[in-house]
């Protein structure tokens, strides 16, 4: 459970803390899927609802283990979509199974 939450907060806070460069990078959400499936062969991976006190908005993240990238799109109600986050390396963690057992 720990080594979940440790990568969500990890994921959304390289969210947050993405260079002002890719608050530029919006558009339509088709457009830009678009781009990330021909241009660097990558699809959806994960994705979630982050709601604050005034607005929801959909966070996801697109990855290729074909090309290495990854992309994590911000999108709001209003359908644009904007990157926040990319980058080289992509990886996949491994699940850890959950055990009720209480180890001792």
């Amino acid at each position: 459970m720990f080594k979940r939450l440790l990568g969500l907060a990890l994921t959304f806070g390289m969210a947050a803390t993405a260079p002002p460069v890719f608050a530029a990078s919006c558009a339509t959400r088709d457009s830009l899927v678009e781009q990330l499936e021909k241009k660097y062969s990558e699809t959806l991976t994960v994705g979630g609802l982050q709601q604050t006190t005034s607005s929801q908005s959909v966070v996801e993240v697109w990855s290729s283990e074909k090309t290495g990238t990854f992309t994590v799109l911000l999108t709001r109600p209003n359908g644009i979509s904007c990157v926040v986050a990319a980058g080289t390396d992509f990886f996949k963690a491994k699940a850890v199974p959950i055990s009720d057992e209480i180890e001792s």
